[in-house]
């Protein structure tokens, strides 16, 4: 009897409306390396975090089934986190027994795992076959500016974007938009001609900028390093949707 494989969850949630099309049941991975500045999950960092559950791709359907009812035509499973690609080999579990029941699945990644190194990229390219849907997280096109937000290099995420083009996987490119770090006009006309040369972009979200995970910086003693930065204005969400053409992507509505 084979050993089931195991995922670090940090929790599930069960009625998630803004993750994926129609309602979905959701699963937060633990563990990331990036440490995004505007971060509202820092609890989900830390890889081996005791406080995590380690459960299985079928205990973690099971309690998804519970909820199959509300999800209607387009609904489905989402794995979100931290980084779920952190745990490849549970995902590809986890979407693999998915589809055998119809479910619909969806990863929400930043991307940063990403390489077209062995063993990676094989095992990237079976999750691949099991994968409905990315919602694919650009925190910033500018690479020294990505690495100030995020502590890490973009130089491999934008090649996942060009290799999910490659192989025309449906894809929601979201961009989170940080006054003083990424709401800069020129940083959005650049982002806007790096999505326009991919195929497969089905939609593009602005997501503005909120300081609703502060407390959670606060409660695990860490310094919050966007103090006194607050949310963009209406006119600075508009004027990123409009420079991104967001209006233009729109396969969403008919797949």
């Amino acid at each position: 009897m084979t050993t089931p494989v195991m995922g670090r969850i940090h929790s599930t949630e069960s009625f998630g409306t803004v993750d994926g099309p129609g309602v979905r049941f959701i699963v937060f991975t633990q563990g990331c390396r990036m440490r995004c500045q505007f971060c509202h999950n820092p609890d989900t960092w830390k890889i081996n975090d005791p406080k995590a559950s380690l459960r299985s791709a079928d205990d973690v359907l099971e309690e998804a089934a519970k909820y199959r009812a509300y999800w209607g035509e387009k609904g489905g499973i989402t794995v979100s986190g931290g980084e779920p690609l952190l745990q490849v080999d549970f995902l590809i579990d986890l979407f693999k027994k998915a589809k055998a029941q119809g479910i619909h699945t969806t990863l929400d990644t930043c991307g940063k795992p990403f390489t077209r190194e062995e063993p990676f990229f094989s095992q990237f390219e079976e999750l691949m076959n099991y994968t409905d849907l990315l919602l694919f997280d650009i925190k910033h096109i500018d690479n020294d500016a990505h690495k100030r937000l995020t502590t890490q290099s973009n130089e491999n995420i934008l090649e996942m974007a060009k290799y999910l083009s490659e192989i025309n996987k449906p894809v929601w490119i979201r961009h989170v938009l940080v006054p003083q770090r990424s709401d800069y006009d020129e940083f959005l006309i650049r982002l806007d001609e790096f999505i326009q040369t991919l195929d497969n972009v089905d939609k593009v979200e602005v997501l503005p900028y909120h300081t609703m995970g502060k407390y959670k910086w606060d409660e695990l003693g860490l310094k919050y390093p966007l103090e006194g930065i607050e949310p963009p204005g209406q006119d600075r969400v508009k004027n990123a949707k409009d420079l991104l053409h967001v209006d233009q992507y729109t396969k969403y509505l008919t797949r």
